[in-house]
Order: structure tokens, then sequence, then C-alpha cells
């Protein structure tokens, strides 16, 4: 009796221990983690939206509390104003959650760009909503207040052959987005002032 209990305190400790060097050390990387993922993931995607922006918009960028989640707006600015931002959004797809930025023009509530950063799709099918040029620009110019579908749905959006369900994916993406911005639009534009 006397050998289990001393097992169950030295497992103890040990777990104990265990726990808080992994707590300590993710703490200690959360923010090596973060700025990898901005610069290899989302970054690409934030400075094809945001192309000819004079700012860094990586660096240029504000977080909002949106309920339990924070959210991150990277800032492009153009011809001096600070009214384009990219933020992120997720939606559905065949294999999984597709992560992807939208960009927005805060002054006409447009779509400046969409680009796919995180997918599970099929290689060479699915995943061209990340890699086809012209299915993102599809997304240029249409309203971030409006819902977003592919044409076989009622939309605008042609969807990529035999993807539909990732390209749905990517529009409930946009879509979600669009909700955000609805939500978040007076204090995105107050954020927008610090920024020149």
């Amino acid at each position: 009796m006397r050998e289990i209990i001393k097992m169950v305190v030295v497992l103890t400790v040990l777990s104990a221990f265990s726990g808080g060097l992994l707590a300590a050390i993710r703490g200690e990387t959360k923010v090596k983690i973060e700025d990898q993922q901005l610069k290899f993931v989302k970054g690409p995607a934030i400075n094809k939206i945001l192309e000819g922006c004079s700012n860094d918009p990586i660096a240029d960028r504000f977080k909002i509390k949106d309920g339990d989640i924070e959210r991150s707006f990277f800032v492009g600015v153009f011809d001096g104003k600070a009214n384009r931002f990219a933020f992120e959004g997720t939606g559905k797809g065949f294999g999984g959650d597709i992560g992807l930025m939208v960009g927005v023009n805060i002054d006409n509530d447009q779509i400046v760009g969409m680009g796919v950063t995180t997918h599970s799709e099929t290689p060479g099918i699915g995943s061209k909503a990340k890699t086809d040029p012209k299915f993102s620009d599809q997304f240029k110019g249409l309203a971030a207040i409006e819902p977003c579908k592919v044409k076989p749905d009622g939309g605008g959006i042609d969807a990529i052959s035999g993807a539909t369900v990732t390209s749905r994916g990517v529009c409930v993406g946009v879509t979600n987005a669009a909700n955000i911005y609805k939500r978040l639009k007076p204090q995105i534009a107050e954020k927008l002032k610090e920024f020149k």
C-alpha cells in the first residue's frame, strides 16, 4: 500500500512539473509562433490583398475584441489614407476548415481582395482556391456587406471545376468575414484613424 501511495505522489509531482514546464515553453514561444504564422502563412495573402500600400500592413495592425475572440486587422495606407484593411475569416470546405484573409475598403464597403491562407482541400482540385488567381480575383469589387455565393447557388462567383464544395466554403468564409465587418465597422473606423 505504501508503494502505491509513493508511486502516486511521484507521478503527481512529475505530471505537475511537466505541465508547468510545457506551459512556460508555450508562453515563451507564443509570440514567435504568431510572428512565423504572420510571415509565412497569413503574410503572403495580406501583402497580395494590400499590394501597393505605402506602409507595412504586417507591422501596422490592431486588434478588436469581438465577444470572446480577439480579431486582428492589418492596415493598408493608400495615398496617405488608411482606408483599407485585411482580416481573417473561415469557411468549411470539402477537407475541413478553410482559412482566408479578406480585404475591405471602408470608404465604399467593397472587397479589395481575398486570399486563402490554410486549407485541407484535395491537391490539384480544391487547392486551386489558394493558387488560382482567376478564382480569387472574382471577389474584388463585391459588396462587403452582402452574402457571397457561387453561381449554382444564385450568386456571382464561378466555382472551381470539380471543387464546388471548396468554392462554397470560400464564399461562406467571405460571407462570415462580411458579417464580422458589419458588426465591427464603427470600431474599425475609429482604429483606422490612428494610422497614416
